[in-house]
């Protein structure tokens, strides 16, 4: 066991954990963040999605041990209230089916709309390749990005 100081979500957390313990299970079993999800286990489906210095990482292929003073962002800490452009866009337009790749999603597209305001369907559907769906909702995520856009250019409105 090593002794690891992480910062998630703004906050400082301390852990015991083995160096190869993917972030994934010390986010879910070690702090009870369990909005991020296990999918696949080898990096294919993106529902293990958190942003990790800011870039968009699949936690279940990190290792704690490379996290480093890197800040983590989960769904949780996407906004304090759960009012995130997207996570307001999802509601408003229904876009889960079954809801468990959900989070990823979101995480994956709250890293595209911080680089691209206003990303065209093409730049959505190359952002997203890597987040599968298996209700196949992609029509509908495509627009959540989209309105999360129009919500989020409104005057007084923080993503």
């Amino acid at each position: 066991m090593a002794h690891y100081a992480l910062n998630i979500n703004g906050v400082t957390h301390q852990v015991d954990v083995a160096a190869d313990t993917p972030l994934l299970w010390v986010l879910r079993d070690t702090l009870g963040l369990v909005g991020t999800k296990f999918g696949c286990g080898v990096g294919n489906c993106g529902a293990c999605m958190v942003h990790l210095g800011g870039l968009p990482t699949r936690s279940c292929m990190t290792p704690v041990s490379s996290v480093g003073r890197k800040k983590v962002l989960t769904i949780e800490g996407l906004t304090a209230q759960g009012d995130h452009p997207l996570q307001k866009a999802w509601q408003e337009l229904d876009v889960p089916q079954c809801g468990y790749c959900q989070g990823g999603q979101i995480m994956t597209a709250a890293a595209l709309l911080q680089e691209t305001a206003h990303p065209t369907d093409a730049e959505i559907d190359d952002a997203m390749a890597g987040n599968l769906c298996r209700c196949a909702a992609y029509q509908r995520i495509r627009a959540g990005i989209h309105r999360a856009a129009e919500i989020a250019a409104k005057p007084g409105v923080k993503s």
